[in-house]
């Protein structure tokens, strides 16, 4: 029995990572869709967002029922508790992700993002990408080194959002108020995405380790 209770222990790391592929492909189809206005695609990450969600149920659920059959200790409790924390915060992003379609949705058949910022969106959206993926590795490889690079990659979005704020605020702003709502809403969407998949990483070095990193 416990065999199978180690083998349960492990699943929960691929069950993870499966999670960060969904996530994604969720934020680089709701990057297109939101720079092309491709109301398709955007309809296509709103509907998926069920999986991630009922991933993330079926997760929960068997991390509580691991902790009342098993009562775990020591290292095996950080394992479910740090899943639980990493399950919670991936379905977030999933959710970021659908909040980004759904703006290309509601633009449709116009894209929301003026062309003066259409860059700074291509870069968040490759960031994105970029850190999930590492988020990915972080957990299926429990690589603290991985996920110490992450905080270097949000350091970046972090910028990016501020240039936004930056040409929102400019005196040259000229597409009215609407794409400023979409803009802050979005940028605010793919910083917080960031930010998720560092508290992620955050909790890959607990587990390691043993150390709640600062800020997490």
């Amino acid at each position: 029995m416990r065999d199978a209770y180690h083998d349960e222990l492990e699943a929960l790391t691929d069950r993870l990572v499966e999670m960060t592929r969904l996530v994604r492909s969720a934020i680089s189809r709701g990057t297109t869709a939101l720079l092309d206005a491709d109301l398709q695609l955007a309809e296509s990450v709103i509907s998926a967002d069920e999986e991630v969600d009922r991933n993330h149920r079926e997760l929960e659920r068997d991390i509580y029922e691991l902790m009342a059959t098993q009562q775990p200790v020591a290292v095996d409790l950080r394992v479910v508790i740090t899943a639980l924390r990493m399950a919670s915060d991936l379905e977030r992003m999933g959710d970021l992700a659908e909040h980004i379609a759904k703006i290309a949705r509601m633009r449709h058949p116009d894209s929301a993002i003026p062309a003066s910022v259409r860059d700074t969106f291509v870069e968040m959206g490759a960031i994105a990408e970029r850190i999930v993926t590492k988020a990915g590795v972080c957990i299926s490889e429990r690589d603290t080194e991985a996920a110490k690079e992450l905080e270097a990659d949000d350091d970046a979005m972090d910028r990016l959002h501020r240039r936004l704020f930056r040409v929102l605020l400019s005196k040259d702003w000229d597409h009215g108020i609407e794409p400023a709502i979409d803009i802050t809403l979005a940028g605010r969407y793919y910083e917080r995405y960031a930010d998720h998949a560092v508290r992620v990483a955050r909790d890959v070095v607990y587990l390691v380790t043993g150390t709640r990193e600062n800020g997490n």
